[in-house]
């Protein structure tokens, strides 16, 4: 059989996500949100800045997460265009005005900050940290420069997005360390010590 393409992974992806977001309700929903914040607060604990963003539709909401990580004194910042032929920056402060690609952003007076740790939406994510998102690369061209600075890189999703099979995998791809999920955190590389 022959592997799927990356266009089909996507759909059947957001199709099974959608349909098991149906499923819960919204106290569910909150609840295994806050098991995922559980599970991301050693790792935000020890982070100087966290990059974060506004989940769109079925998307598990990093917000707990974040508010966590503010409380014990990180900086939190998310994904901000200033042009959106460019790769986005991460700016500090709430995702509160619209840009483009219907993305909440922080206002662009908003200082610009480099993430030590960066929580990542997905569509799906293998055992080797590759990642299928909506297949306009946005992460993984704001992605190469965080990979080089030493960033942890962490996507975020419900668990039935941890696929066993192998995502097909580009040069631009950039694998993440970890994936986490109300189950807990699975490291592929980068062992997970202390800041």
């Amino acid at each position: 059989m022959e592997p799927l393409s990356k266009e089909s992974l996507r759909r059947i992806a957001l199709d099974a996500r959608k349909a098991f977001l149906s499923t819960l309700s919204d106290a569910e929903r909150t609840r295994l949100e806050q098991k995922l914040a559980e599970h991301l607060t050693w790792l935000c604990a020890g982070a100087r800045v966290v990059g974060g963003y506004a989940p769109l539709g079925s998307e598990i909401s990093p917000k707990l997460a974040t508010e966590e990580a503010r409380a014990v004194g990180a900086i939190v910042g998310y994904p901000a265009f200033d042009n959106p032929a460019k790769p986005f920056k991460f700016r500090a402060g709430d995702p509160l005005e619209p840009g483009p690609f219907g993305i909440l952003q922080p206002k662009k007076s908003a200082p610009i900050v480099e993430p030590d740790l960066v929580l990542i939406p997905l569509l799906a994510i293998d055992h080797r940290g590759t990642r299928l998102g909506r297949g306009k690369g946005h992460y993984d061209r704001a992605l190469v420069r965080l990979k080089k600075s030493k960033a942890r890189l962490v996507g975020l999703g419900w668990q039935l997005q941890r696929l066993d099979q192998e995502i097909p995998a580009d040069e631009w791809d950039v694998p993440l360390d970890a994936f986490a999920s109300p189950e807990g955190v699975e490291w592929f590389r980068q062992a997970p010590l202390p800041f």
